[in-house]
């Protein structure tokens, strides 16, 4: 295995950000616990807008420090650059979205540039923002795809990192579109990072993942959780 050859290599150093459950923040834990990240990250923090949000539980009963800053009220930049001097106390070297519900601003991306991931549950190119299994639904899509992308100062339009095809023919409820997605939500985000780790992503566009790559396992939870 490729991990193997890399015990000189110092483990990168994730800050999860999460605004509820974080299922997607569950996923990876697991994987840098147990599974494709194990030798490749750790958990500097799961970091939330929302102080009672339930991932925080979660994050700390599986073992990873928390912090929260609630964003009520606050002016978007003003907040974020207190996130960042929190952030920064932890010295990430990748933040992962996971869940985080609100619009990054200037501030918060141009001090983590190039650093910034995020899974959506679309391709980027034809479905920007919220409610993109609604949208597949809706539209009565037989196929959708799952999109890891770098965060730039768009909307979901930072280059592409991987990309998984979702087949949704006979899913006939709104729960079975969204419980197909995160299965390969929860797979790809870990192995995506983990690529991007051992530095396999040399272009911005590589090939799609294989379905449940060696290493990783499928389980299902929440859009973009």
């Amino acid at each position: 295995m490729q991990e193997t050859g890399n015990h000189s290599i110092r483990k990168q150093r994730l800050a999860i950000l999460l605004s509820g459950r974080g299922s997607n923040m569950v996923a990876l834990v697991q994987a840098v616990q147990q599974g494709v990240l194990q030798n490749l990250a750790e958990v500097a923090v799961v970091f939330s807008n929302k102080p009672d949000a339930p991932g925080l539980e979660t994050a700390a009963a599986m073992g990873c420090p928390t912090a929260s800053l609630s964003s009520q009220g606050r002016k978007r930049t003003e907040f974020d650059a207190e996130v960042v001097e929190v952030l920064g106390q932890y010295q990430p070297d990748y933040v992962v979205l996971a869940g985080y519900m609100r619009i990054l601003s200037p501030t918060f991306i141009r001090a983590f540039a190039g650093r910034i991931l995020n899974i959506h549950p679309a391709d980027t190119h034809q479905h920007q923002g919220l409610h993109a299994y609604e949208w597949a639904f809706e539209n009565q899509l037989p196929e959708t795809k799952i999109t890891v992308h770098l965060v730039d100062e768009g909307l979901d339009t930072g280059p592409i990192l991987a990309q998984h095809p979702v087949d949704l023919q006979g899913a006939d409820t709104l729960g079975e579109v969204e419980r197909r997605g995160l299965a390969v939500e929860h797979f790809l985000y870990a192995d995506t990072l983990a690529r991007l780790i051992r530095g396999e992503l040399s272009t911005p566009t590589p090939e799609p993942l294989l379905p449940f790559a060696a290493g990783s396992s499928p389980h299902g939870e929440a859009a973009g959780g």
